[in-house]
C-alpha cells in the first residue's frame, strides 16, 4: 500500500479549491498532476503530504489516516519539494541536504553516522557529492532544485511530493531533473505545467480542473486534442506515439478572428 487521497476536498473563503478527489498511486509509479493555474494542485499536494487538513475525505498512508500518524511520522515517509527554496542564511549544499534527517533525529540529539550515510548517498544519487562544501547561494536555479531533491531522499522517504519542480528552468535542467526523479525509487507525485514533459516522465496522469478530476489514466489515453481543447481552451496536435512511444503535443496558434466590417463614412453636414 502506498499514499492515498480518498474524496479528498479543502476550501478557503467559501470556494472549493479541492473538489472530492481520490488519488491511489501504484508504488514506485511516477504521477503527473495537471491542470491550469487555480485548478488545484498545488493544494492538492499539500493535502497529500498532511500540511493541510482535508475538509472532507481523507489521506491515508499504508492504510492509515494521516492524522493517526503525526507530523514526524508522516515527515519520515513523505518528502516534499516546493517550486522555490531561499534563504538567508549563509548555507552549504551539505547543510541543506542534511535537513532532511530532522524527522529521524530527536530535539536535542546530533548528527549520527546513519544520518551521514543518508545525507551522502542522496548526494552521490544526485550528482552533488563533490559539491557538499559549496555555498547555497553560488547555485543556479537548477542546481538548487537538485540539492532540494537530494534534501528530500535523505529523508529516505517512500513517496516524493513535487510542486511543479520545472518552473523558470532552462530545457536541460528540466529534463535532467524529471530523469533524476523517474530513477528514484519511490513513489512520486509531480505537479507539472508542461504536457509533453508529463506525457516523457509520468506513467500515470490526472487532470485537475477547477479543483476536480476530468481525466486521468495513462499518457496516451489522458493526452488528447478534446482533453487539451477543453482544459486549457486551446488548439493542439497529438500526436500519440512519438520517439519513445509516448504521445507528443503540438499547440496551434488561436483561430484567426473574422476582420471587421469597415463602418460607411458619416454623412456629416457642416452647419
Amino acid at each position: 500500500m502506498s499514499l492515498s487521497a480518498h474524496s479528498v476536498s479543502w476550501q478557503a473563503g467559501g470556494r472549493l479549491i479541492v473538489d472530492g478527489v481520490s488519488l491511489d498511486p501504484q508504488p514506485g509509479q511516477t504521477v503527473g498532476l495537471l491542470g491550469p493555474n487555480g485548478s488545484g494542485k498545488s493544494t492538492l499536494l499539500r493535502l497529500l503530504a498532511g500540511i493541510r487538513p482535508t475538509a472532507s475525505g481523507v489521506v491515508t498512508l499504508d492504510g492509515r489516516p494521516l492524522r493517526e500518524l503525526g507530523r514526524r511520522a508522516v515527515a519520515r515517509r513523505v518528502a516534499v519539494v516546493e517550486q522555490h527554496a531561499e534563504t538567508g542564511v549563509e548555507l552549504t549544499v551539505g547543510d541543506v541536504v542534511r535537513l532532511g534527517r530532522i524527522p529521524h533525529r530527536g530535539i536535542w540529539s546530533g548528527q549520527r553516522a546513519e544520518d551521514e550515510t543518508a545525507v551522502l548517498e542522496a548526494a552521490v544519487h544526485t550528482g552533488l557529492a563533490d559539491r557538499l562544501d559549496q555555498p547555497w547561494h553560488s547555485l543556479s536555479g537548477g542546481e538548487r532544485q537538485r540539492v532540494q531533491i537530494a534534501r528530500a531522499l535523505a529523508q529516505r522517504p517512500s513517496e516524493l511530493l513535487l510542486d511543479e519542480p520545472t518552473n523558470h528552468l532552462d530545457v536541460q535542467y528540466q529534463l535532467e531533473l524529471l530523469a533524476l526523479v523517474v530513477r528514484t525509487p519511490v513513489t512520486s507525485v509531480i505537479a507539472l505545467h508542461d504536457l509533453n514533459l508529463a506525457a516523457m516522465f509520468c506513467d500515470h496522469l490526472v487532470v485537475l480542473r477547477q479543483g476536480r478530476v476530468v481525466a486521468a489514466g495513462p499518457p496516451g489515453e489522458v493526452l488528447t486534442e478534446r482533453m487539451v481543447a477543453d482544459v486549457y481552451g486551446v488548439r493542439s496536435v497529438v500526436m500519440p506515439h512519438g520517439p519513445d512511444g509516448r504521445p507528443s503535443v503540438r499547440f496551434l496558434p488561436p483561430e484567426p478572428m473574422e476582420p471587421p466590417v469597415p463602418l460607411e463614412p458619416a454623412d456629416i453636414t457642416s452647419k
